[in-house]
């Protein structure tokens, strides 16, 4: 279900199956679950456990979204015990609404941010 969504995203389209996997395998994972058992929400957290996480792959499937369920996943991310005290970094290109009610805001000088893609 996680790759099925992700290889259809705007960020994650282009990630081999095997990547997918191994990018959870290194991440805390946070999954949302209907009450018949069924995924309908997933997101992971990149962290050192220390100073700061990267929150990366947040969804809900579409027919589950319009219910509060992406509010509430990310609200049991930023105070999930092993993240509450940390820094959060995220990239999104339409949520800033959903993020910035959870304390994310736009970096104060964006010119001191710096990115290297990989391969």
């Amino acid at each position: 279900m996680i790759h099925g969504y992700l290889s259809r995203s705007y960020w994650a389209a282009d990630r081999p199956k095997e990547v997918i996997a191994a990018s959870l395998e290194n991440s805390l994972c946070f999954g949302m679950f209907a009450p018949d058992g069924a995924q309908v929400g997933f997101a992971r957290a990149v962290t050192d456990f220390a100073t700061m996480y990267w929150l990366a792959d947040v969804f809900i499937l579409e027919e589950h979204r319009g219910k509060a369920l992406g509010k509430w996943l990310v609200e049991c991310i930023v105070h999930a015990p092993q993240l509450e005290k940390l820094s959060g970094i995220l990239a999104t290109r339409d949520a800033h609404g959903l993020y910035a009610r959870h304390g994310f805001a736009a970096p104060e000088n964006p010119k001191s941010m710096m990115r290297k893609k990989g391969a």
